[in-house]
C-alpha cells in the first residue's frame, strides 16, 4: 500500500488577527461611555457546522469585549427568505452584518455596498463573486472560507487509495454555488485519480434520501461534499449508506460525529472565531474589509467515526492515523 500522508500536508491554523486598540470596548474617550454595536446575522440553514460557526464569532467579539445587539436570522434554506432577510438586515442601521454561508453573502452583498460585511462558511468567495481576489478583496465584504485546498484531494485519495473505490457518488444541490465550485474540483480529478463520479442532484432536504437510494447499486462508496441543502438532512444519507455498508466520507468534522465515516476537516467554531476577529478590527479599529485578506482555515485533522467504522464493517489500519469523534 503506497504511504499517502505526505501528500496531505497538514499545517496549523493562522489564529490571531493582532488587534490594536482604540479603548477596551469599544469606549469613547472623550464620554467615558461604552459603544453599543449592533451586528446583524443571516444564516441560510440550521445545521451544526454552520451553529458552530455563529458560536465561534460571537465568542470572538466577546472575548474582545465588545458590547453588541445581535439581530440574527435564519433562511431555513429558502432563497427567497434569504433575499428578504438581506433587505431588511439593511434597512435596519445595523454597524455590520456577518453572513454565515455562501447564498447568505450573496444576497447581503447585493443588498449594500456600504455596510460592512464579513462572511463565514464560504466555499470560494472569489467564484461567488464576493471578493475581488482573497489578498485584496476590495469592497465591503472580507471573511473566512471554508475549503482548504487540500481537502477534495485527500478524500477522494483516501477513497481511491485507501478503501479501493471505483464509483463515487456526490449528492448535492446544483444551485448552491458553492456546491457547484466543489463538484467542478471533483471532476477535475477524477480521471487523475480513476475514479468514476456519480451524482445525484437535489433542490430540496426533502430530496436527499430519494437521492440517496438512488445511488445504491451504482456506487461502492458516497462522498458529501460542503452542501448546506444535503448536509441539512445528513442523517437521511447516513441511514442509507450504514444500511448498505456503503463508506460514506463527508466534507466537515460535525457530519463525522453525525455518522458520516470520515473527513479531513477543521473546527467550524474556530472558522467563526477569526471572523469574529475580523468583525472587531472593523468595528473596533476603524479597518475596513478591503483592507483585510480573506482568511483560510490551515490546520486539518483526520477524524473517523468509530460507531460507522463498526456498522459498515470497515477495518482501521495503523497507518491512516485518524482520530475518533466523540
Amino acid at each position: 500500500m503506497k504511504n499517502i500522508w505526505g501528500k496531505f500536508g497538514i499545517v496549523f491554523f493562522s489564529t490571531a488577527l493582532i488587534l490594536a486598540g482604540c479603548g477596551e470596548g469599544g469606549e469613547n474617550k472623550a464620554t467615558g461611555e461604552t459603544k453599543k454595536y449592533k451586528i446583524g446575522v443571516t444564516q441560510i440553514v440550521e445545521h451544526p457546522s454552520l451553529n458552530a460557526a455563529y458560536d465561534g464569532f460571537k465568542k470572538a467579539i466577546e472575548d474582545e469585549g465588545l458590547e453588541v445587539e445581535y439581530t440574527v436570522e435564519n433562511a431555513q434554506n429558502d432563497n427567497s427568505a434569504n433575499t428578504t432577510i438581506a433587505s431588511n438586515l439593511v434597512n435596519s442601521g445595523v454597524d455590520l452584518i456577518f453572513a454565515n454561508s455562501t447564498p447568505s453573502a450573496q444576497a447581503v452583498a447585493s443588498a449594500t455596498q456600504e455596510i460592512p460585511i464579513v462572511f463565514t462558511s464560504v466555499t470560494d468567495a472569489v467564484s461567488a463573486e464576493l471578493v475581488d481576489s482573497m489578498e485584496s478583496p476590495g469592497g465591503n465584504v472580507t471573511g473566512t472560507i471554508d475549503l482548504h485546498p487540500d481537502v477534495i484531494l485527500n478524500t477522494l485519495t483516501f477513497l481511491k487509495e485507501e478503501l479501493s473505490a471505483e464509483n463515487v457518488g456526490i449528492i448535492f444541490n446544483s444551485g448552491e454555488q458553492n456546491s457547484r465550485v466543489q463538484v467542478d474540483r471533483v471532476n477535475e480529478l477524477k480521471n487523475e485519480l480513476g475514479l468514476n463520479i456519480i451524482e445525484a442532484s437535489v433542490a430540496t432536504s426533502a430530496e436527499v434520501k430519494q437521492a440517496a437510494d438512488s445511488l445504491i447499486g451504482k456506487v461502492d462508496s458516497i462522498y458529501i461534499i460542503k452542501d448546506n441543502t444535503v448536509v441539512s438532512a445528513l442523517e437521511s444519507v447516513v441511514l442509507v449508506a450504514k444500511n448498505n455498508k456503503i463508506p460514506m466520507m463527508v466534507g466537515e468534522l460535525d457530519s463525522v460525529k453525525r455518522g458520516g465515516l470520515a473527513a479531513f476537516g477543521f473546527e467550524y467554531f474556530d472558522l467563526g472565531y477569526e471572523a469574529g476577529l475580523m468583525a472587531v478590527k472593523i468595528l473596533k479599529e476603524g479597518s475596513k474589509p478591503s483592507e483585510l485578506p480573506v482568511q483560510v482555515p490551515k490546520e486539518l485533522r483526520f477524524v473517523m467515526n468509530k460507531e460507522t467504522v463498526e456498522a459498515i464493517e470497515l477495518k482501521v489500519k495503523d497507518e491512516w492515523k485518524a482520530e475518533f469523534s466523540e
